[in-house]
């Protein structure tokens, strides 16, 4: 071979080794970018979670001040189903808004996107009744309460 048939292979596999690098770098960015994107699109913080039991029960989510303001809140129901009998949130300046949500929210699903009144409000905490379809401890649902600033 004469020295530009070494020169065409030198480039030929330079621009193989480039071509595959390139596309290692795409996987592990787009691999990183589904790891560290939020449940739901358009900067959900997660403020809390609770286990249901399979009962009708009351339980709540408190949410701190410096989680901040908010304008709208969402629910996550995970690993099995629940029927929500009430839903109320308790703002920091003592005001209560309830949320008519009398609902089954099956495991996987997400309530509506529930917009607070007035202002971005400090939300002191979620109150909920509700009951799990779970017929086994290591079943039961949980419930993840997300913000939106």
């Amino acid at each position: 071979m004469n020295h530009r048939s070494w020169n065409q292979v030198f480039e030929a596999r330079r621009r193989k080794a480039v071509g595959m690098l390139a596309r290692c770098a795409l996987l592990v960015g787009l691999a990183t970018l589904a790891v560290s994107a939020p449940v739901f699109a358009g900067d959900w913080d997660n403020l809390g979670r609770r286990e249901v039991k399979n009962r009708a029960e009351r339980d709540q989510i408190t949410v701190t001040r410096k989680d901040g303001r908010f304008s709208k809140i969402k629910l996550k129901v995970l690993k099995s189903g629940v029927t929500f009998y009430d839903v109320k949130i308790h703002f920091g300046n003592g005001e209560v808004f309830d949320v008519s949500l009398r609902d089954f929210i099956k495991a996987g699903g997400e309530t509506r996107v529930i917009d607070l009144p007035g202002k971005k409000r400090i939300i002191k905490k979620v109150v909920f009744v509700y009951k799990s379809k779970a017929k086994r401890k290591k079943n039961r649902a949980t419930v993840v309460l997300y913000g939106r600033h």
